[in-house]
């Protein structure tokens, strides 16, 4: 081992590294952040800090040294203890440490000497987040399986549902500061922001003052709750809301962008909120239209007058971002194969004035050859399922999702001369298929932005973030089923969701987007170290390039052949600075 320095514009960094040959290349990687030069400098004191960093590494050789050379001895006729777990999860230390960073000891103190309650309110909500990633659960469950961390919980069950209440009385505080302290982890970018809703049901039959029934977007005839939610124009959840599942969706939007303007203190800054079409009243664009807000705002063809269809269906006036010289005809392009190979892949553009009585902006509207086929084909791929269905006449349709294939297929119950017929008489609707035909290719926003269309386009593009958050919660963070009745209580189930929600993303961020969901959420949840009794910790998952990236990003390390007792005290140390 040997010192590494690693020199920025603004500080020197001073780093434990190592060097290794891997596929006959030398190579180097960080064993330990030391720290900055002021950092170092504040460690050394009255010593030189050159000798200070000299005397560190060669005591940390010393020490690696004599870790190296450990012998472990077991007796093989010995058998083990009875209902003793040797085996602990250690890949949420990582969470754990952007946990701290958060300072959200800080924010769950500030709560606790509020009330003056006797559990440890921070520990409960840190096991609530981590487990909600390493092993999502019911509450109930998460207890128990919070026992498999390698730091162990010592607080009770009934103070996990206790702790549920304070929460949810606190989730407006708790948003505000942890926003106010993410500026301090990472570079927030709240020039754009994102809203959009889902829902959540639950496994009952009948509702509350809370959990009602509502139009539900997994088609589930059951009593909801629905979710806002607010992300960065980088794809961090920035804040969320939680309202009965009976209301609509356009009327949380205003009320939770006033509370993010005024909490999140953002009054005077530049903001652009992007939603889609479900969120396009007048109301909240006139909204997002004063101070120094904007919007951008997906935009249903089939809902525009007949007078702006025209205008967007016309072949003529067409435009490519970054070329102000030339105007094109798509039907030009579209019967020359030459020019179709040509522009396939270009995103045309044209820009139609289209004002309201309160509202002044530009309905921008694009076409793609490439989303043209790409329409063309998952609609013949229906259609083919619609055939199937109407040979084996099975067409029952549930639910009334537009991307359904059995959309595609009318009963019609009357003979040619107008009589009832006995038998249903099942067909494609060739009607409904031309009349969506017409759309494919075709993609349409609003916005009162001017100037350059490569940005405004690129805003609406990051729409996708807030769906895959979305689902990251639902599939990966299993958010329901919610085995909690108590309105307070199911709020605050909510609030670990959207923080472990936060933390994974800013883990994926300064992990560099490397990865995808599901490889990270493998490696942190298999990595496990099983425990050699009065030597340490060995580890039993396998080391990869992203557990490598890890350990790099964080600066301490698991992956030793053995971790003694006081390696796992100096990384409990290291996380909570």
């Amino acid at each position: 081992m040997r010192l590494g320095i690693s020199k920025s514009k603004n500080t020197i960094n001073y780093y434990i590294i190592k060097d290794y040959t891997k596929n006959g290349k030398r190579s180097t990687k960080h064993v330990e952040r030391i720290g900055n030069l002021e950092e170092v400098k504040k460690l050394a004191g009255n010593q030189d800090y050159q000798e200070w960093l000299k005397d560190y590494v060669k005591k940390y050789n010393e020490e690696h040294y004599k870790k190296e050379i450990i012998t472990i001895k077991k007796n093989n006729k010995k058998i083990i203890d009875s209902n003793i777990n040797n085996k602990f999860n250690v890949g949420y230390l990582f969470l754990e440490k952007i946990y701290n960073q958060l300072k959200l000891k800080d924010i769950c103190d500030n709560i606790q000497n509020k009330y003056q309650f006797k559990f440890d309110l921070n520990e409960i909500l840190s096991y609530l987040v981590f487990a909600r990633i390493i092993y999502p659960a019911s509450k109930l469950e998460t207890y128990k399986q919070c026992q498999n961390f390698i730091e162990q919980p010592k607080f009770q069950l009934h103070d996990e549902y206790r702790a549920l209440s304070y929460l949810a009385d606190n989730i407006d505080f708790i948003q505000e500061k942890i926003f106010e302290n993410s500026k301090n982890v990472i570079k927030r970018n709240s020039e754009i922001i994102y809203y959009d809703c889902t829902n959540y049901f639950f496994e009952i039959e009948l509702d509350d003052e809370f959990r009602k029934y509502g139009i539900n977007k997994q088609h589930q005839p059951k009593p909801q709750v629905g979710m806002g939610l607010f992300m960065d124009g980088d794809g961090i959840p920035l804040s969320f809301n939680i309202y009965p599942g009976n209301q609509n969706e356009q009327k949380t939007l205003i009320p939770e962008e006033t509370k993010i303007v005024n909490n999140f203190k953002m009054d005077n800054t530049k903001m652009i909120l992007c939603t889609d079409a479900g969120l396009a009243s007048d109301e909240i664009k006139k909204y997002n239209i004063k101070d120094n807000r904007g919007f951008v705002i997906t935009q249903s063809l089939k809902k525009l007058k007949e007078s702006e269809k025209e205008k967007v269906f016309d072949d003529n006036d067409w435009r490519l971002p970054g070329d102000l010289r030339n105007v094109y005809n798509l039907n030009e392009i579209k019967n020359n194969e030459e020019l179709k190979e040509k522009y396939y892949d270009k995103l045309f553009y044209k820009i139609i004035s289209s004002e309201t009585k309160s509202v002044k902006q530009d309905l921008i509207v694009t076409f793609s050859f490439k989303f043209f086929d790409y329409n063309r084909n998952i609609r013949n791929s229906q259609i083919e399922r619609a055939k199937k269905s109407i040979d084996t006449n099975q067409t029952t349709r549930k639910g009334k999702n537009q991307n359904d294939y059995r959309r595609f297929i009318v009963d019609t119950k009357s003979t040619d001369t107008g009589e009832v017929a006995e038998n249903s008489n099942l067909s494609l609707d060739e009607d409904l298929i031309k009349q969506e035909e017409q759309y494919d290719g075709y993609y349409a926003l609003t916005t009162n932005l001017v100037g350059d269309i490569e940005q405004i386009l690129k805003i609406t593009k990051g729409r996708w973030e807030i769906e895959e958050s979305f689902r990251i919660m639902k599939t990966d963070f299993l958010a329901r089923p919610v085995n909690l009745s108590r309105e307070d209580r199911i709020k605050s189930h909510f609030l670990t969701c959207f923080m472990a929600l936060l933390i994974y993303r800013i883990l994926e961020k300064k992990l560099d987007y490397k990865y995808t969901t599901s490889e990270i959420l493998k490696a942190i949840r298999n990595m496990n170290v099983l425990e050699s009794k009065g030597d340490g910790y060995i580890p039993e998952y396998i080391r990869t390039n992203l557990t490598d990236d890890l350990h790099d990003t964080f600066c301490f390390r698991t992956d030793y052949e053995i971790n003694t007792y006081k390696d796992f005290q100096k990384i409990f140390e290291l996380i909570k600075r």
